[in-house]
């Protein structure tokens, strides 16, 4: 336990999450509102660890989740499927006009000092209709399942999601199973129906059954009400405010023995610099710092939960552990999309300090 997590060595999964399954509409650099055309990608914060962890990490990974039985539908199952990820589906019937529908996020990359712009469309989305009851959990356990994980972003779409993500933490504990939670606060979809203090409310139930935590310092405050230092005036690469926040997350959450979150300073859009730092049961770790030319950034950060997951479940040491979520994170915003097209010799390769020359 270098990590102070208790991990099974063997299960049938690895690694299953909860949470919601969505297509995001790409129109490239192209701003929507002169948009043509635009590309598809299957998304989900949840699912895009699952995914990560299967297609480039060779784990075998599972996502419980909504289905709405119609073509939206089927796009993205084949999507779950072709990246190696078992779905535990609950399925719900489209009625042909309103739903329950899989949700679109629209999303442009930007460009040089234009920014990425993102917004929702999840109108009756079948996963918010998720709730305590819905899936035996029992089952889902029996085989052996070494690490579960769920977001804030599926705790946020509605009232019963969140109650939902409580119920399978006391059933992943309960199985022996290793938990995480990636804050992933996002303010458009809390604002719906109650903002900042109804997060706080809902992610403190979640936490209180959690191993560890994925999430920045705006995450930490706003996410779990924890106050902290004003960090707009810092450098987006000084963790100080970061690790400077640990002590009272811990105070509030003391069986929490991970809290990890990459560090990303803009320059341009396609120019960021990069890294990532960890607490890990009272010890602190940086990454490197790295200079991206980002194609696509969205996903980085569920690459690096993923890079950081396989790493603590391969028991890697700490510190390399939180270079391969750094290394895979980084990797992942050179691809279109929001899950990985890299290999796990190119994650490794690039954590020990490989280059961009060219392979022959």
């Amino acid at each position: 336990m270098k990590n102070g997590l208790n991990i099974k060595s063997e299960g049938a999964y690895d690694f299953i999450s909860l949470g919601a399954l969505v297509n995001r509409l790409d129109p490239g650099n192209v701003p929507f509102r002169k948009a043509t055309e635009c590309k598809i990608h299957v998304s989900g914060g949840e699912f895009n660890v699952a995914a990560n962890l299967a297609d480039c990490f060779l784990m075998n990974t599972g996502i419980v989740t909504a289905l709405a039985d119609y073509p939206l539908g089927n796009l993205i199952a084949e999507r779950v499927k072709a990246m190696g990820v078992k779905p535990f589906f609950k399925h719900f019937k489209h009625n042909g006009v309103n739903g329950p529908n899989m949700a679109t996020v629209y999303s442009d990359r930007g460009y040089g000092i234009r920014p990425p712009v993102v917004f929702y469309n999840r109108s009756n989305e079948a996963a918010a209709l998720l709730k305590p009851g819905d899936f035996n959990w029992d089952e889902i356990f029996s085989s052996g399942v070494r690490w579960f994980h769920s977001g804030g972003i599926f705790a946020a779409l509605s009232e019963t999601t969140g109650q939902l993500i409580v119920e399978a933490m006391k059933a992943a504990k309960a199985a022996g199973a290793v938990t995480s939670f990636d804050l992933n606060f996002r303010a458009k979809l809390w604002n719906i129906w109650g903002g900042e203090k109804k997060a706080v409310e809902v992610i403190d139930q979640i936490v209180k059954h959690v191993d560890v935590l994925v999430g920045n310092e705006e995450d930490l405050q706003k996410g779990l009400g924890i106050p902290g230092p004003e960090v707009e005036s810092k450098s987006k690469l000084d963790p100080s405010t970061f690790f400077g926040m640990i002590d009272k997350v811990i105070a509030k959450y003391p069986q929490v023995k991970i809290v990890a979150t990459t560090l990303r300073e803009v320059h341009y859009t396609h120019h960021h610099s990069w890294s990532a730092v960890a607490w890990i049961d009272g010890k602190t770790y940086s990454a490197p710092t790295c200079e991206l030319n980002v194609f696509d950034r969205v996903g980085g950060g569920d690459g690096f939960a993923s890079g950081l997951i396989y790493g603590l479940l391969a028991n890697e040491k700490p510190e390399d552990a939180v270079k391969l979520g750094w290394a895979h994170g980084a990797l992942l915003t050179t691809y279109p999309g929001d899950t990985t097209m890299a290999t796990i010799e190119e994650v490794k390769t690039f954590a020990e300090g490989g280059s961009a020359r060219i392979q022959r």
